[in-house]
């Protein structure tokens, strides 16, 4: 930190000891030094000391026996640094004469014996992966492509299986992989071998960071931790020239009540009197942002397929496996031992990523819905360079939209002028006039305060389960806009149903092959109530449909709108056959849910019309049966299986200010 100034108090006749930071400025007011009815002083530096004098009139300067005299006033100060580091303890030296009123010679002397150092505390501030000197933006943290701060990842991971749940916290490092996930982090020295007598060097954090960060420093070739958590402060050993390497890991995400910023200071102290505190003479800053966990959106590409296998979905899972296997993907199956039946792999958690310039994990956010699938997220993902995330709500409060199929993220988008470079995040929520259902506080601060993927609630509390993934998704293109929005569309089914009566398949059923109520195309059109629950259905996503065009700046040309119907159960709507909105995602392969549409033609009529509507986006559709393991437990495709995708090329940091 360059720019800092102290003042120092000079005596008659004293030998005045002081170190001097290089980048600093020391002040004397010379008059402290002289003796009653002194006129005149002059200076003597040795050369790596830079001097000038201020508040002396220069017209009044005299100079006797080649030495230049400067007039005193009570206002007359000197202010000087060093040039270089000292190679010897107090190698710096200015010696004042003070002089009489037309004295030739001295009356006194007062002088001044210095020692130099450099010193400075440096991270990565301009985000290069490399720490830089004394970057002079170091202690603030500003957004942009010219932004400058230095990043934390929260070390949220598990190198070692002799941490606790996570590395974070830890009060040794365990395994050499671990500092990897770390801010390296050097206090910087040049000077002499020794500093004189009562200098010490502090690293230090305040009270309200210490919950938010660890500091790590090897001793005996072990790096231990020395500050944060209930450590506020370290002495540091000074070396002289030479470098001290500290690694610093997050231990908290961005949230409600922290921002983010965390600020680390190394201060140099003196003790004039034993038992007098120590003062800092120095201080240099740097500060850090933690980094946020940034959600996946499901055009991105798929890493691996998460999938449970249950008593009942056997049919349903070799589908799956065979999807993924000709998409090229990795899949993982959750055996009954670790699921415990519960088979809903995308409502326990979701995936996203941590970014720092210098490494990059996924991260899985479980979620507070603790169903008996609870257990998965940190017993079988969580491990070396795979970190896991939870915010834990009251029993009492975690309802249906805290599962994570009512949280998805957009593609990046444009609106109202402002950039979305990764995607906006999505929760479904209640009508903004009623006291339903909505994502647990907790939940919803913690997705807010990662500010770089500004939420949106939409209206899901019309559905009986209540999650966005009922109504709608994304697709990839192949042009500029790179996606189109598809939304789940009562009116489009209804219109469709009408087009087959009209073309004489009136009689065309649903259901076929399944031990269920079969309908007609017909019996459904005339079925009063079938058709006033689903305008009012259509209603619903009508109002999340003008929220997403706003907030997300899309057009009609932007979206798709694919056959589907609900009905109500006690005033909340549930997928009256398998909702084909709620598709697996990966890459131009589709998963859908087999909608057991009319039969015409030998081919349900509904699956014609999808594959037509998803071919000039150069799609594969692949229907899957899920009626009986999925569908008719409330859920589909979907809500049953969970996709891991690689991050985002843009860096978050890069955003202009969220």
């Amino acid at each position: 930190m360059q720019g800092q100034s102290r003042t120092l108090r000079l005596d008659r006749g004293q030998r005045l000891q002081a170190v001097c930071v290089l980048g600093t400025t020391l002040s004397i007011d010379v008059n402290g030094g002289s003796p009653p009815e002194c006129k005149w002083f002059s200076f003597r530096p040795t050369p790596n000391i830079e001097i000038e004098v201020l508040n002396s009139d220069a017209s009044q300067q005299k100079v006797i026996n080649g030495v230049k005299l400067w007039p005193l006033s009570k206002k007359t100060l000197v202010e000087f640094r060093m040039t270089t580091p000292s190679t010897e303890t107090n190698d710096g030296k200015i010696t004042f004469a003070y002089y009489g009123k037309g004295s030739d010679a001295p009356v006194d002397k007062a002088g001044i014996y210095l020692t130099g150092i450099e010193m400075s505390l440096d991270v990565d501030a301009d985000r290069d992966g490399t720490v830089e000197k004394n970057n002079p933006r170091k202690a603030t943290w500003t957004w942009g492509p010219e932004g400058q701060g230095a990043i934390l990842l929260v070390n949220c991971d598990k190198d070692s299986m002799f941490s606790r749940t996570v590395d974070g916290g830890d009060n040794i490092v365990l395994s050499k992989a671990d500092l990897l996930d770390m801010s390296r982090m050097l206090l910087r020295i040049q000077g002499p071998e020794k500093l004189p007598t009562g200098y010490h060097l502090l690293l230090y954090i305040s009270a309200t960071d210490a919950p938010n960060l660890g500091v790590f420093h090897q001793h005996n070739k072990v790096y231990t931790h020395v500050v944060g958590r209930e450590k506020l402060f370290y002495k540091a050993r000074y070396t002289g020239t030479g470098e001290l390497e500290f690694y610093v890991e997050g231990l908290r995400f961005p949230d409600e009540g922290f921002n983010g910023l965390v600020t680390v200071k190394a201060s140099l102290l003196e003790t004039q009197v034993e038992g007098i505190p120590e003062t800092p003479i120095f201080t240099d800053v740097v500060t850090f942002r933690i980094a946020p966990l940034i959600i996946t959106p499901n055009t991105l590409e798929p890493v691996e397929v998460y999938v449970c296998s249950v008593k009942d979905n056997y049919l349903f899972l070799k589908e799956i496996k065979n999807l993924v296997s000709e998409a090229n993907y990795k899949i993982r199956i959750c055996f009954e031992y670790v699921n415990r039946g519960d088979r809903w792999m995308q409502d326990e958690m979701e995936f996203g990523y941590i970014h720092a310039p210098h490494k990059s994990f996924p991260v899985v956010l479980d979620s507070p819905r603790d169903g008996e699938l609870k257990d998965f997220p940190i017993r079988e993902l969580l491990g070396p360079d795979f970190g896991y995330v939870t915010r834990v709500a009251a029993s009492s409060e975690v309802t249906s939209l805290d599962s994570f199929g009512n949280l998805e993220v957009s593609p990046p988008v444009t609106a109202a002028g402002k950039k979305y470079p990764l995607g906006r995040i999505l929760i479904g929520s209640s009508f903004p006039t009623s006291s339903g259902r909505r994502m647990t506080k907790v939940v919803r601060d913690f997705l807010y305060a990662q500010r770089v993927q500004s939420p949106i609630e939409l209206f899901t509390d019309w559905l009986l389960v209540g999650h966005v993934d009922e109504f709608m998704t994304f697709v990839p293109a192949p042009d500029q806009k790179g996606f189109r929005l598809v939304l789940a569309s009562p009116a489009t089914c209804l219109r469709v149903f009408q087009e087959k009566k009209q073309e004489g398949h009136g009689d065309a059923t649903m259901f076929q092959g399944l031990e269920t109520k079969r309908w007609t195309v017909t019996k459904i059109l005339s079925t009063d109530v079938i058709v006033q629950e689903n305008i009012y259905a259509q209603h619903c996503i009508d109002w999340n449909r003008d929220i997403l065009k706003k907030e997300l700046g899309l057009t009609e040309e932007d979206i798709i709108d694919i056959p589907a119907l609900f009905r109500l159960h006690k005033d909340e709507a549930v997928a009256f056959f398998p909702n084909m909105v709620n598709m697996i995602v990966l890459g131009k392969d589709l998963g859908i849910p087999k909608p057991y549409g009319p039969i015409i033609k030998e081919t349900c009529s509904l699956e014609d019309y999808v594959v037509e509507l998803f071919k000039p986006l150069e799609l594969k559709c692949t229907f899957i049966d899920d009626v009986v393991s999925y569908h008719k437990k409330l859920g589909e495709v979907h809500c049953g299986t969970n996709v891991r995708r690689k991050p985002f090329s843009f860096k978050w940091w890069q955003m202009e200010q969220p």
